[in-house]
């Protein structure tokens, strides 16, 4: 059976219709939690490296009161939108396996920069909402079990 380019091109154009208009925001909002939260191999872990990723990050204006980095793969992480993950209260997800976190607290004073962290080092389940199966929000409320 010979198909035409003109068939083909009918297909495809119809095909664009079929693909979610979320997805490109989703994986906006996928990339602004990885922007936020993840940073696979830190370097120091103390008021320092706080104060390094909030500026880095662009969390210090105004000067964010609490961040957490997860020290993992992405696969790891996105995996608890999956197999590694379960349901946790509403429309969230925790994860199966304890993961390392840095948690970076604002010290207080003035929300304006230049921005003032304490570390805090930890091992912990990690609760965060997911869309499609990708992450896009990290649940700071949540702090251990």
């Amino acid at each position: 059976m010979v198909i035409s380019p003109g068939s083909l091109l009918l297909v495809f154009l119809l095909s664009l219709d079929v693909i979610p208009p979320t997805l490109a925001q989703d994986n906006y909002r996928y990339k602004n939690f990885l922007n936020q939260h993840y940073d696979a191999k830190p370097t120091g872990r103390d008021y320092r490296y706080c104060e390094s990723m909030m500026k880095k990050r662009k969390l210090t204006s105004p000067c964010k009161e609490v961040n957490t980095f997860i020290h993992d793969t992405k696969n790891n992480i996105k995996a608890i939108c999956g197999e590694n993950g379960r349901p946790y209260g509403v429309n969230l997800r925790i994860s199966n396996s304890r993961f390392q976190i840095t948690t970076c607290k604002h010290k207080g004073g003035s929300p304006k920069p230049p921005c003032q962290y304490k570390a805090f080092k930890d091992f912990r389940y990690i609760v965060i909402a997911c869309e499609d199966g990708w992450p896009v929000h990290f649940d700071e409320s949540f702090i251990s079990m």
